[in-house]
């Protein structure tokens, strides 16, 4: 008898992947331990078959189970409007920025489609749900983040107000990756902003982590950051 998804998946498991896995992803309990290329393998196997019968019954009590089910939706092959509605009955599964992350990043068709893709996401920015912000966030840095969309993505950035701290992670990041990109504009606008301190800072920060950057620029970035006591840093 074939084995099940579920049967597949415990059968995958590594304990001390388990470990690791569970420790960097502190918001969830529900890990099994199966590596990410084992996940790939799998999804790319599910992809080639029934694959809207397979995401219509797939279960989801555990992370690997929600994580083969985004990684599936990056391997079919059908057209665009079909996917984005996938997408769209996703989403609302996704419960860490593990899941979230991998997830955009294997959203490939967006490069081919980003008019459109840009169009779909922009309601997620204004949602009033963590991932869901963090999705259409994680979505611009992996596909947007160019002249053509720079201009559009740092007032984006700017009003995205939500409290959760992997939405205000993955706003830092984005701006991280718009500075390495696009240093002018994005310092012109990091000069003149109103993020809250701690996104402001994180965004900095991360800016100084990157390879990309000299060490002087780096000294500089770094005496730009707020302290406590300070409202925010705006061009005189």
């Amino acid at each position: 008898m074939e084995k099940t998804i579920r049967e597949q998946l415990l059968n995958l498991a590594d304990v001390d992947y388990q470990k690791f896995s569970a420790a960097l992803i502190p918001t969830i309990d529900n890990v099994i331990g199966v590596r990410l290329p084992e996940l790939r393998k799998l999804a790319k196997i599910i992809a080639k078959g029934d694959w809207r019968a397979y995401l219509e019954h797939a279960e989801t009590d555990y992370f690997e189970e929600v994580m083969l089910q985004g990684m599936v939706l990056g391997y079919v092959k059908t057209d665009l409007e079909e996917i984005l509605r996938y997408i769209a009955d996703f989403i609302p599964r996704i419960d860490n920025w593990s899941v979230c992350d991998s997830f955009c990043t294997g959203l490939k068709f967006t490069v081919k489609n980003k008019e459109r893709v840009w169009e779909f996401i922009m309601p997620y920015l204004s949602s009033d749900k963590e991932y869901e912000i963090r999705f259409a966030v994680v979505m611009l840095l992996n596909f947007f983040i160019e002249e053509t969309y720079i201009s559009r993505i740092l007032p984006l950035l700017d009003k995205v107000s939500h409290e959760g701290y992997y939405v205000k992670m993955a706003v830092s990041w984005a701006l991280s990756i718009c500075y390495v990109k696009l240093p002018e504009p994005t310092m012109s606008y990091l000069r003149n902003n109103s993020l809250d301190d701690f996104t402001y800072n994180k965004a900095l920060q991360k800016i100084t982590e990157s390879y990309r950057v000299d060490p002087e620029t780096k000294k500089w970035i770094r005496g730009m950051k707020r302290s406590k006591k300070q409202t925010p840093y705006s061009a005189q």
